[in-house]
């Protein structure tokens, strides 16, 4: 629904609504809107049921049952959403501050004290599914990436055919992973055995995500040096050497005993908790909306797509980086009525939290 189609009246009530509604979670009658703004427009009940009307036929408020009051669709939260994180909103036009307000200095030494003793990439995404649990009351979800927690023990390269390499991989935590790479040059055997000892010498203890972003910077810096060497450990590393395989995804998953007690169908219920257990599914839904190369949150809003008991639940997701390397992705899905600016916050700072507690290339 385009946000075009909302005069400022319609905003300013719809707005409204919804900080009734999340503050409450029952429909939301004209007389209650009236009060709420009160003492910013002084808006008659007759004003506003109007102006309910009109936001009913454009999409915005529906009628659960047979209730006098109204609830905001997913089309409203997402305008609400989209006017918190505008840079520049006018003022004058909502019922809200115009951008999200800080974390308070308390609700920031809460999140961090969760943090104490966390040294590592497993920890870190451990911990954040509970804490944004916790601060949501809603699903806390922590996401690794493809590659996160492996660390390299060993790597070897052997020539197949022209063109063809398979490479072994071990980590640190002893998973031994192979691929079939398919090259777009030949190699030798003594260029593969090069490339190996390069990065089993220069790389053991590194986490294989930083790997790929340190060679890409020795790429840059060295090419001339140690051209046809790198050009090697390039194309293998491209063509997968150093990517996850058949291992299973690590994600974590915290908070569900929250949903059961905010869902009054049962049915649906269970569909969603079904939904939300899949953990595959719940892997492929960060990855679609959530950038891992973009330090930015992700505010997605009615999660039908991925499945239509997931339709009044809203996503808010960032991804967790340190330096150039992608760690995992952290989230919460909850339902709607989630207070939305504090949630955008501690998402985003959550997840600026993995360059303070993991450091050196071991984490």
């Amino acid at each position: 629904m385009p946000e075009a189609r909302i005069s400022a009246r319609e905003r300013l009530v719809l707005y409204a609504i919804i900080e009734i509604y999340i503050a409450t979670g029952e429909p939301v009658a004209s007389q209650a809107v009236a009060r709420f703004l009160a003492n910013r427009e002084g808006l008659s009940s007759a004003t506003v049921r109007n102006v309910m009307a009109a936001l009913g036929d454009s999409g915005f408020l529906e009628q659960p049952h047979t209730s006098s009051g109204r609830v905001p669709t997913a089309a409203a939260f997402r305008s609400y959403v989209e006017q918190l994180t505008q840079s520049r909103p006018d003022p004058r036009t909502m019922a809200i501050e115009p951008a999200p307000a800080a974390l308070s200095a308390a609700r920031r030494g809460e999140i961090e004290e969760s943090f104490t003793g966390v040294a590592s990439t497993h920890d870190y995404l451990e911990r954040t599914s509970h804490v944004l649990a916790q601060l949501s009351q809603g699903l806390g979800v922590a996401l690794a990436s493809s590659t996160a927690g492996q660390v390299l023990e060993h790597i070897h390269f052997s020539r197949l055919t022209p063109g063809r390499v398979l490479a072994v991989l071990v980590t640190q935590a002893g998973a031994v992973q192979d691929r079939v790479l398919i090259l777009d040059r030949q190699m030798t055997a003594i260029e593969l055995e090069a490339a190996g000892n390069y990065l089993n010498e220069n790389f053991r203890g590194w986490p294989v995500e930083r790997i790929r972003a340190e060679i890409a910077r020795r790429i840059d810096s060295e090419r001339e040096a140690y051209r046809k060497l790198l050009d090697s450990v390039e194309e293998l590393c491209r063509k997968g050497a150093l990517t996850e395989s058949g291992a299973a995804t690590l994600i974590f998953i915290d908070g569900i005993a929250n949903l059961i007690g905010a869902e009054q169908d049962r049915e649906r219920l269970r569909q969603m908790l079904l939904a939300l257990e899949a953990k595959q599914q719940l892997v492929e839904l960060l990855n679609a909306y959530v950038d891992g190369r973009k330090q930015e949150v992700r505010v997605v809003v009615g999660l039908d797509e991925a499945s239509p008991a997931m339709q009044d639940l809203v996503l808010i997701g960032a991804p967790a980086r340190l330096g150039e390397a992608n760690v995992g992705t952290v989230a919460v899905i909850a339902p709607t009525r989630i207070q939305y600016q504090e949630m955008i916050q501690a998402v985003s700072y959550i997840a600026r939290l993995t360059e303070r507690l993991l450091d050196g290339p071991a984490a």
